[in-house]
């Protein structure tokens, strides 16, 4: 048996995969709050002991955060993870720790195509491809190209420098700079980042709109940033909707530079939990039109295919098919 896990900031979600059935078909799955496990080995453990403590064959998990030598340290969690640590409460003789955009990326490339929405259709062809996914961080991977295969490569690039592209992104960039000091992409394309965007057109300009009772309500006792995404497309608060935008035209600035990095001229995945939930803003223009504004490169940012990633389960698909390669490698 195959144990594969997605681990979050805000929720780990972990599967049993039998590999001796065609398709590694998954035969357990079950999700917790990350911040009530405690730690990944007691998360493993209880959902182990839930499902009959199998022989596990070999695991793999993903995990936001750099994963050096074995050892990851989360970034939105107080976890510090260890491969031998795993290995022995599992137990098994082979665990694999990968960034969750690495575990994500090899996902993708299992992914049907009803499982991916079209934002651009381009010009489909063999080359490098980039996975851009915003949740509670904002994760990127390189898929790169090579003697007939992508090799999912990780990246730590949603922690680069924001730079704003008008004069409303710069005003931006300096309330957040007051707030934090340096601002990350990170610090605008996540679920935070979307209600800190909210936050601060609320008090942008000479006379901003007040807000609702029934606003401040909901986002006081709910998901602050599910409240804003959900009134912007819902039409019930022009704030909201102009939060939404700017997220939206951000995201396609930043999904185009990752594209230009890597020349990812085999496509874009766009992944992670925001983007299926607001994928009728993903698709009204914006974020391609952002995403082609690319000066003298805007012909070929035209030509790369953009698609969304639907399948909630990319990260945890990705870590079973790499925990079964271990399997493979003996």
């Amino acid at each position: 048996m195959l144990l594969a896990g997605d681990v979050g900031g805000t929720k780990t979600s972990l599967g049993l995969f039998d590999e001796s059935r065609p398709g590694t078909p998954r035969v357990a799955h079950g999700r917790v709050a990350s911040r009530e496990a405690g730690s990944l080995e007691a998360a493993v453990d209880e959902f182990l002991g839930a499902h009959g403590r199998p022989r596990i064959d070999a695991a793999c998990f993903g995990v936001a955060g750099v994963v050096v030598e074995g050892r990851a340290a989360t970034t939105n969690l107080p976890w510090q993870i260890d491969e031998r640590e795993l290995a022995r409460a599992i137990p098994t003789r082979r665990v694999r720790l990968l960034n969750d955009l690495e575990a994500a990326g090899y996902g993708v490339l299992l992914l049907a195509p009803d499982e991916l929405a079209e934002l651009q259709p381009g010009r489909p062809r063999e080359g490098h491809r980039v996975l851009i996914a915003a949740g509670t961080g904002l994760g990127q991977a390189l898929l790169i190209w090579q003697q007939g295969h992508h090799h999912v490569v990780a990246s730590e690039g949603g922690h680069v420098d924001f730079a704003p592209r008008d004069e409303r992104q710069g005003r931006l960039l300096a309330h957040l700079r007051r707030l934090h000091g340096r601002v990350s992409y990170e610090d605008v394309l996540s679920g935070p980042g979307l209600v800190a965007v909210y936050r601060f057109l609320r008090q942008d300009g000479s006379t901003p709109p007040p807000e609702p009772a029934w606003l401040a309500a909901e986002l006081a006792q709910e998901d602050a940033a599910k409240v804003i995404s959900e009134a912007a497309l819902e039409g019930r608060d022009p704030v909201c909707a102009a939060a939404l935008d700017l997220f939206v035209s951000v995201y396609g600035a930043e999904a185009g530079n990752l594209a230009l990095k890597a020349v990812a001229v085999g496509g874009v995945i766009v992944g992670g939990g925001i983007a299926p939930k607001i994928l009728s803003a993903l698709s009204d223009g914006a974020f391609i039109r952002a995403f082609r504004d690319k000066g003298r490169m805007a012909k070929l940012m035209a030509e790369i295919p953009v698609r969304v990633a639907l399948n909630p389960e990319t990260a945890l698909l990705g870590a079973a098919s790499v925990a079964k390669r271990l399997l493979a490698e003996g």
